[in-house]
């Protein structure tokens, strides 16, 4: 199947999240208590919800994105290329820019979205994001309604799975084995808040999260036997 899919017709993506506030204490009393009440099976009663709020990123409710990056490949004259290209600075500003993007260029009923672990993570966490702002949630990330081979969404997590339900390979193990060059070799994901906080980097955290975008990529080219990208095929636009 995967193999009979149009690379071009593939809009690959990674996202960025991090704590809604710098701290802890700089949250409203009521979000407080609603973050203890979300993260209790996670700390198990053992960490203080002021100290696991470091992972408060990873959940739409009490994150939001700070970089959005897509690629997308293109062929002319027989020559592959791979452009990416990324949205940064305010969240809302962000979304409503992909959203312009999905609407305008990836439409089309052939076109597909595909991240690594993107179905359980990226494609809900955009989606509810864009809601709590009031925007318009794009046909290509709206499910409702939607018959499982109507999802227009691929996750390369899925596909190494086979099938396995209880198996999770993360991104660098996934690139590591399959001998593509890792995406980490600058920061990791644990990091990102801290860059964004302390050392307010963005085009760090950019570079990082196109790195991620480029990777899934390979592993789909991989994943199809195909000669992963090269240098010179890449282009950030």
């Amino acid at each position: 199947m995967l193999d009979r899919i149009n690379l071009a017709h593939i809009l690959f993506l990674d996202i960025e999240t991090v704590p809604q506030e710098r701290a802890f204490s700089m949250l409203d009393p009521a979000v407080q208590e609603l973050y203890e009440e979300k993260t209790r099976y996670q700390r198990k009663g053992e960490i203080p919800a002021e100290e696991f709020y470091a992972q408060a990123g990873i959940w739409a409710e009490f994150g939001r994105i700070v970089c959005l990056s897509v690629g997308y490949f293109t062929y002319k004259m027989g020559d592959r290329q791979f452009r990416t290209t990324s949205f940064v600075g305010e969240e809302v500003e962000i979304l409503q820019a992909f959203a312009n993007l999905l609407n305008a260029h990836f439409n089309r009923a052939e076109h597909l979205l595909c991240g690594h672990n993107a179905k359980e993570f990226d494609f809900p966490y955009i989606a509810r994001r864009m809601i709590i702002h009031g925007l318009k949630v794009p046909a290509k990330l709206n499910l409702m309604g939607k018959k499982p081979w109507e999802v227009p969404h691929l996750d390369t997590m899925e596909m190494w799975k086979f099938g396995d339900y209880k198996h999770y390979t993360s991104l660098k193990l996934l690139a590591h084995i399959l001998q593509i060059p890792s995406p980490k070799d600058d920061i990791h994901g644990a990091d990102v808040a801290r860059v964004y906080y302390e050392d307010q980097d963005l085009d760090r955290i950019m570079r990082y999260c196109e790195k991620d975008v480029i990777t899934v990529a390979q592993i789909v080219l991989r994943l199809r036997g195909e000669a992963i990208l090269e240098p010179d095929e890449l282009l950030s636009v």
